[in-house]
């Protein structure tokens, strides 16, 4: 078995960081088997070195490999590139055509960004995982591979799957052996000497002189981000090598070339979100005006009852759940000084009037309620007016707004406000 210092010349890796250094010792101890693997890290990092060192030390070294990049063949196609197709399968299949699993049979696949895969290709690649079996588009007929899988992705798999963007059971097939590459921030140890290996090749093939770092500069670039990784490192040693007269370079040269990333201040950040936080203003409206017309409809029902029966202190008793949702369990005394207003509601004062429509067999259950329309409509009027008022300055004279609010029309609302001279 190779060391890992081997591998890093043999495959041109650079740097000494400890976790490139696991990363490539359990490379080189499942390269000897089959199992399925999956590279994950950042964008940039150099995922696509993993395969190539798995494949060459395998004893499928001498079969095919092949790389393909999922996320950069359209989705229509992707199911007929890597499973083949039958003679008009589809238009403009003019002819049968073998698939990379075919073509790559006794040798190796690369699956570049696999979290970009459709749903339907999933499964069609769960199927190959588990028992080799794959059917080209357009055929009946099941056709057998041998093909190492390795798998890389820059994606939150946990967070895909969630999402319900990728099959569960798929990721737990490819990450057998989860290889992890860390980001170049991670690797501070290692940026220089990158940045030194780029400048020299950069200098020999434009064939000029290398370009170097003040003390200055390098302290620059060990404390830039780099959310590129190394291929953003890459891309600025090329650009100072070809572009910059001097061949030292300070650390004011230098920032022209690095993208402002903001600020690099910590903050905490709470990505879950509970059941009561609202993604818009619009949902915090519509709660609004849903537990105001709640409201309304809860007065309704208590005024109805107190017209009903006209006795305070049953109806205080019968509706207190009522009575402290609307006015809450601190406000019952609002509540009595209120009804205390409504003592127009009396019965007694009108059993002759009852009598009277009895013995005239005429039957009328709330024939109070017409004695006392002038008190009661007073009352009733006084609220609506108030509720029209809070709800028209809540809403800066939106009157739409303010007509959901209280649950009535538009038009409803203008005719109030006509009314009441608002």
């Amino acid at each position: 078995m190779e060391s890992v210092q081997a591998i890093k010349q043999r495959f041109g890796i650079i740097g000494n960081d400890p976790k490139l250094n696991r990363a490539i010792e359990k490379a080189i101890q499942v390269a000897p088997t089959d199992i399925s693997v999956l590279v994950t890290g950042e964008s940039g990092v150099g995922k696509e070195s993993v395969p190539k060192i798995i494949h060459q030390l395998s004893h499928r070294k001498h079969g095919k490999y092949i790389a393909v990049n999922c996320g950069a063949i359209p989705e229509g196609t992707i199911d007929s590139e890597l499973f083949g197709h039958e003679k008009g399968a589809f238009t403009g299949a003019t002819s049968t055509r073998s698939g990379y699993f075919e073509v790559a049979d006794g040798g190796t696949i690369f699956l570049d960004e696999v979290g970009e895969l459709p749903l339907t290709t999933q499964v069609r690649l769960l199927r190959v995982l588990e028992n080799g079996e794959f059917i080209k588009v357009g055929s009946s007929k099941v056709q057998k591979t041998d093909v190492r899988i390795v798998a890389a992705t820059n994606v939150n798999m946990f967070e895909a799957i969630k999402k319900e963007k990728f099959r569960e059971d798929l990721y737990y097939r490819l990450s057998t052996i989860d290889i992890n590459l860390p980001a170049l921030r991670e690797r501070k140890d290692d940026i220089h000497l990158l940045f030194r290996k780029f400048a020299s090749d950069f200098a020999l093939k434009y064939k000029m002189p290398t370009v170097k770092l003040t003390d200055d500069a390098i302290q620059s670039l060990l404390k830039y981000r780099w959310n590129g990784n190394i291929r953003q490192l890459r891309n600025v040693a090329e650009q100072v090598s070809v572009l910059e007269q001097t061949r030292t370079i300070n650390a004011l040269t230098l920032q022209n070339y690095l993208p402002s990333t903001g600020s690099n201040l910590p903050a905490v950040i709470n990505n879950s979100k509970s059941e009561g936080d609202f993604s818009s203003e619009r949902e915090i409206l519509y709660k609004v005006l849903f537990d105001m017309k709640s409201d309304l409809n809860d007065l309704k029902k208590l005024t109805m009852e107190l017209m009903k029966h006209g006795n305070i202190s049953d109806v205080q008793k019968d509706n207190e759940n009522l009575i402290q949702k609307i006015y809450g369990e601190d406000k019952t005394d609002n509540f009595d000084t209120t009804v205390e207003n409504l003592e127009v509601l009396s019965i007694p004062e009108h059993r002759e009037v009852s009598e009277t429509l009895v013995s005239s067999d005429v039957e009328d259950k709330y024939h109070f309620a017409e004695e006392i329309e002038e008190e009661e409509t007073l009352s009733l009027h006084d609220k609506e007016l108030e509720l029209i008022k809070k709800s028209l300055e809540r809403h800066s004279g939106k009157r739409k707004l303010a007509a959901a609010e209280l649950g009535i029309s538009e038009r409803t609302l203008y005719r109030k406000i006509k009314q009441f001279d608002l």
